[in-house]
């Protein structure tokens, strides 16, 4: 993740886990500045899901979709 805090407007993340009958279960959270922070990280559809390759071969499966939502304060 050491790359996302060279993209402008990122602002950190979180990884959470938890055990599953077959292996454990990931949960990435980031939070951005604005949806035009996300576009430039994730192209122009900013709920594709950003999955390195290599990420993706130790995975037996991964969302391909994300979802976006506001911060309530």
């Amino acid at each position: 993740m050491p790359q996302l805090a060279r993209i402008d407007g990122f602002i950190d993340a979180s990884i959470l886990r938890r055990p599953l009958e077959r292996g454990v279960e990931f949960l990435v959270v980031t939070r951005w500045r604005s949806l035009d922070a996300i576009r430039r990280f994730a192209g122009a559809d900013a709920e594709t899901a950003v999955v390195p390759e290599n990420v993706q071969q130790m995975m037996l499966d991964y969302d391909r979709r994300v979802a976006h939502y506001e911060l309530v304060e």
